[in-house]
């Protein structure tokens, strides 16, 4: 397969007049213009990012009236809970989300669908069991946007339904009491690429500002909203690079207990986005995976380190089994290649019906793509 390479040169002035202004080489400046960062601003934030470059939180459609209704909910102690996903970016907002409105006073739960046995998302059976457990206020993180017919039916049931998510929307939204996304058709933030738990970090600022809180109130949360946005490969830019680097350097010192202990374990010598993107994320990935999502929950949550550190232990056997089943599949599927003469075929589909439906989504494409050009396949 022939490539074709396209290299972009961008003027040479600008280069060398970014270069000299911000003290930094022509290769960096060179970075900043091809990402089309080239306004003193956004450059200081991308070199030097402060906790004063988050955007005010308020500049998001239905922040204020979110704020307002979850502050209602602390005065009232009002039965609520949380509806997340089992990605590490549904756990760490869980997580950031629960701990909070605990230290407000608000005693939530948590509910995480399985992955095998209900899928991504809200569902009707979940939402009914939430409704007979008595629940008024249902607030989902990194998830709902999608979720027309079951906000329909907690309307119905009774339960007022606050969604944050970073997902795209559908053609209409759901009839939620409330939709905080940066992806809503009608936007006005200035930064869509936020990942679920960054949705959920301006939440807790906004509502921090609204109560008059210390700062310190959300930032101390960075370590884990940093986690949690790394792991989901959203573009680290703008807010998302302030939360990395400045989650990072609370990383090093953090004080939850179970992330402390899962470092500890998983041996890394530097703390930085290659320790979370393939030490933590893929160990607290494999418990959702392996439709054990609520283990990696109560590691982050918990206050006692023995706790932590068999959860660990737990985390590290759930990611070996996933890379077992990985593997396994990944053999069979080279067997059913080999059988093929795959450079007459237009497209491959490959199935078998006792392959780990959780573990499926995540088998290495770049070892298939490696096996198909081997063989001269042009794939995609």
């Amino acid at each position: 397969m022939k490539k074709k390479w396209e290299i972009y040169e961008p003027n040479q002035e600008l280069v060398k007049e970014i270069s000299d202004k911000h003290n930094i080489s022509n290769l960096l400046a060179k970075v900043l213009i091809n990402r089309n960062i080239v306004k003193d601003e956004e450059i200081n934030v991308f070199l030097e990012p402060k906790r004063n470059n988050f955007n005010d939180p308020f500049l998001m459609l239905d922040m204020e009236k979110t704020v307002e209704r979850i502050i209602k909910a602390i005065k009232n102690k009002e039965k609520t809970i949380i509806y997340g996903d089992y990605d590490v970016d549904g756990i760490t907002s869980i997580t950031v989300l629960k701990k909070f409105l605990n230290e407000r006073g608000l005693d939530v739960e948590y509910y995480i669908p399985n992955r095998l046995e209900e899928g991504y998302g809200l569902n009707k059976e979940a939402v009914q069991q939430i409704a007979e457990k008595g629940y008024k206020l249902m607030i989902t993180v990194d998830c709902g946007i999608s979720g027309i017919e079951e906000v329909k039916l907690a309307n119905e049931l009774g339960i007022e339904t606050i969604i944050t998510d970073h997902h795209e929307q559908l053609a209409e939204l759901p009839e939620a009491f409330s939709i905080i996304n940066p992806k809503r058709k009608d936007n006005t933030y200035p930064f869509r690429g936020l990942a679920g738990v960054g949705v959920v970090f301006k939440l807790i600022q906004a509502i921090s500002m609204k109560l008059g809180l210390d700062e310190k109130e959300y930032l101390k949360y960075l370590d884990i909203v940093c986690i949690g946005t790394i792991s989901d490969i959203v573009p680290l830019v703008d807010e998302n690079r302030v939360i990395a680097k400045l989650g990072l350097k609370l990383v090093k010192v953090t004080k939850n207990v179970g992330l402390m202990e899962l470092i500890k374990e998983i041996g890394y010598k530097n703390i930085d986005s290659s320790m979370v993107s393939f030490g933590i994320a893929p160990r607290v990935n494999a418990c959702g995976r392996m439709g054990k999502q609520e283990e990696a929950l109560k590691l982050f949550l918990t206050e006692d380190k023995e706790e932590a550190r068999e959860i660990t232990k737990k985390l590290n056997k759930y990611n070996v089994e996933r890379q077992e089943k990985e593997k396994k599949i990944f053999d069979e599927a080279i067997e059913k290649l080999s059988k093929e003469n795959i450079e007459e075929l237009n497209s491959i589909v490959l199935a078998e019906e006792n392959w780990h439906h959780g573990v499926i989504r995540n088998s290495s494409f770049k070892n298939y793509r490696k096996i198909f050009q081997a063989n001269h396949f042009n794939l995609f």
